[in-house]
């Protein structure tokens, strides 16, 4: 693509002033200078161009020829460019569709929820929540935030927002006679991750401590809501433990944490990768959850 040759655009802006108003003293109070910083940029036109622009008299400016076909053409060039860009300004983003892994939203997106509208009140976004991995597939939502091991994949973009490492949590009153005893405290299990408990004790050195029985959720929310309740230990993703955690209901109840291969992410088809609601959410989203960890 050629480079457009054209003249200095402060010049042209002066000069279609004075040309509209007939009046350097009138172009300068409408474009907030002086009447000599106008008059200089219109002599810097007609020195580029070569040409007289205006004829100047006692009653004013009075356009040449070619001042008469250069302030056509820079009025029409400015009311583009005004409409242009009040047209960038006004355009609306459009809505978003978002599909979470519900525990996700509970801990880490809702508590962000207010601070979002407030960075950005032009989005609109409706969230989709499911505990169901087969449930948060990229192709049924615009985006999702579901758990991967963030492996590149053909077609999709891929975002890790928060690593996924494990922890067992009970309530306070397990601990008040010393250590827990995985063997004897009832392990509560969440039900899309059946395999926490066993992963967590082998990882601890407690592989003859058995993982079966105890009670089951349909989520891990509600295992750690048991949990706090005092019905026994369960197996938290330590991300999304809140800082006070359940306004102290809940404590850690063994100091090592498992870390594992997965996080959660953003994750959304490729051909979306310009799309500017998504942008704007996933840098905000990214920044945000990066703030955290870096606290």
């Amino acid at each position: 693509m050629s480079w457009r040759r054209l003249p200095p655009l402060h010049a042209i802006r002066a000069f279609e002033a004075a040309a509209r108003h007939r009046s350097m003293t009138r172009a300068a109070e409408e474009l907030g200078v002086t009447p000599g910083a106008v008059s200089r940029h219109v002599r810097a036109l007609e020195e580029h161009l070569q040409k007289a622009l205006f004829l100047r008299g006692a009653t004013g400016l009075t356009p040449t020829s070619a001042g008469e076909a250069l302030a056509l053409a820079t009025r029409d060039g400015l009311d583009r460019i005004a409409d242009g860009a009040s047209g960038v300004r006004l355009q609306r983003l459009r809505r978003l569709s978002i599909g979470v892994y519900g525990f996700f939203v509970s801990r880490m997106l809702l508590p962000l929820w207010t601070e979002l509208r407030s960075a950005h009140p032009e989005l609109a976004i409706d969230l989709h929540t499911s505990p169901n991995p087969l449930d948060l597939l990229p192709g049924r939502y615009d985006a999702v935030i579901a758990v991967s091991d963030a492996a590149p994949r053909a077609g999709l973009i891929t975002h890790p927002l928060v690593p996924i490492s494990t922890v067992p949590v009970c309530a306070p009153r397990w601990l008040k006679r010393g250590p827990l005893d995985f063997a004897a405290v009832p392990l509560l299990h969440a039900r899309p991750r059946p395999d926490d408990w066993r992963r967590w004790l082998d990882h601890v050195g407690f592989g003859s401590v058995p993982a079966q029985g105890g009670s089951s959720f349909e989520s891990i929310g509600l295992a750690i809501e048991a949990a706090a309740a005092g019905m026994g230990a369960a197996i938290a993703i330590e991300a999304l433990l809140p800082h006070d955690p359940m306004r102290r209901k809940l404590v850690i109840a063994h100091p090592v944490v498992r870390p594992t291969r997965r996080s959660f992410v953003l994750q959304y088809e490729a051909r979306l990768v310009d799309e500017p609601a998504l942008s704007t959410f996933a840098d905000w989203l990214m920044r945000r959850l990066a703030r955290d960890r870096a606290t």
